[in-house]
C-alpha cells in the first residue's frame, strides 16, 4: 500500500462512521419534523371541526321546540323559529342548532357555555344581537337588558313589541 492509499483508507475508517451518524441525525430531524407537522395539522383540523359547534350542555340536547310551544302557546312555530334563528346567527351558531335552546336559557349562560374563558360578553356578538333585534323587531336590547335575561324573556319582549306595533298600525 502506498502512503496515499493508506491515508485514504484511514480517512474512510474515520469519516464513514461520521457519515452514518450524519445520516441518522438527518433522518431523526426529518422524522421529528414530520411528527411536529402531523401534530400541528391534527390540531388545526380539530379546531376547525370544533368551530361553530355548540359546546356542552347544548350540543347534546335534542330539540326544545316543545318547551317553546308550551311557554308561548299563542306564538307560531315560524315566529319561534325566526327568533331562534336570529339569536343563533348573532352568536354564530349553525342553523341546525337553533332548536337546542330552551326558553329558560340565560343569554349570558349560553355565551359563557360557549366561551368559558371569557366572562364578559364579546361586544361584537351582543352588538350583532342588539342590531338584529332592533332591525327585525324594533326591540332595543339596551332598554330591557338584565344579566339574568333568558331567551324566553327576550322572546316575550319581541312578542309584546309585535302586538304594540300591530295595535298602533291598526289605529
Amino acid at each position: 500500500m502506498t502512503g496515499s492509499a493508506l491515508h485514504d483508507s484511514a480517512t474512510n475508517c474515520v469519516t464513514a462512521p461520521i457519515r452514518v451518524l450524519d445520516w441518522i441525525h438527518d433522518s431523526l430531524c426529518r422524522s421529528t419534523m414530520s411528527i411536529v407537522v402531523i401534530l400541528v395539522l391534527l390540531a388545526v383540523a380539530w379546531s376547525a371541526l370544533a368551530m361553530g359547534q355548540i359546546h356542552n350542555p347544548f350540543r347534546a340536547r335534542t330539540s326544545q321546540v316543545r318547551l317553546w310551544r308550551r311557554a308561548f302557546p299563542s306564538a307560531s312555530k315560524r315566529q319561534i323559529g325566526e327568533f331562534l334563528a336570529l339569536f343563533a346567527d348573532a352568536f354564530s351558531f349553525r342553523p341546525t342548532e337553533t332548536q337546542k335552546f330552551r326558553p329558560d336559557d340565560q343569554l349570558l349562560g349560553v355565551y359563557r357555555a360557549v366561551n368559558p374563558a371569557k366572562w364578559i360578553p364579546d361586544s361584537r356578538e351582543v352588538e350583532r344581537l342588539a342590531k338584529q333585534l332592533r332591525s327585525r323587531y324594533g326591540v332595543a336590547l339596551a332598554d330591557i337588558w338584565d344579566e339574568r335575561m333568558t331567551l324566553g324573556a327576550l322572546f316575550a319582549h319581541v312578542q309584546q313589541q309585535k302586538r304594540n306595533a300591530a295595535r298602533h298600525g291598526a289605529a
